[in-house]
């Protein structure tokens, strides 16, 4: 087979993308590189945590996962952070999450996301890519596009993702929920 140059190819394109797919699935075999998955948790075994943005909201949702261990903390602004480090004394702090999620990678399970909102989709997605559950703030993303790829990958990964609505997170509202399901109150 020749190409536009006159010269012959030593295999087709369609060969070259197999023995591609073969030498990728070969090296990853190798080297143990496989796709991240959570870590099997048991019955009193806690969750381990990270978080990135811990002041103002930030703070609050760390303190309602509070009874799990938190492991590390991040936020850019370190006087955002007093109180929620005062808390948690024995957590890590960090200013930049790139670098917790590197460093703690192999210490955590779950990342909570309580940033401004354009910082959401780009840090859930890395910690999802690393196989760690997510909690993230609304809005969880600033297009479609990014919720249809956090959704892929959140199944790729097969972790667990919940975005945060306040009001539906709260044991309040979910006991409401659990009463007009139940008929409590009648037909609604």
């Amino acid at each position: 087979m020749a190409n536009r140059n006159g010269s012959s190819n030593s295999f087709s394109r369609r060969q070259f993308l197999v023995y591609s797919a073969i030498a990728a699935a070969g090296v990853s075999a190798l080297t143990g590189c496989s796709t991240p998955r959570p870590r099997r948790l048991g019955a009193g075994d806690k969750l381990r945590i990270a978080c990135v943005g811990v002041g103002g909201k930030g703070h609050s949702d760390v303190s309602h996962c509070g009874k799990e261990e938190i492991v590390a903390l991040c936020d850019a602004d370190e006087r955002q952070a007093v109180q929620t480090r005062k808390q948690f004394p024995n957590a890590k702090f960090y200013f930049d999450w790139r670098e917790m999620l590197e460093k703690e990678e192999d210490n955590i399970d779950a990342v909570t996301v309580s940033t401004p909102d354009h910082l959401h989709a780009i840090i859930a997605s890395r910690a999802i890519k690393m196989g760690k559950h997510v909690y993230c703030q609304k809005p969880l993303t600033q297009t479609v596009h990014e919720a249809r790829y956090l959704r892929k990958l959140a199944n790729d990964y097969k972790v667990v993702t919940q975005m945060g609505n306040q009001g539906s997170s709260e044991d309040g509202l979910r006991r409401a929920v659990e009463l007009v399901q139940g008929g409590v109150i009648g037909p609604v």
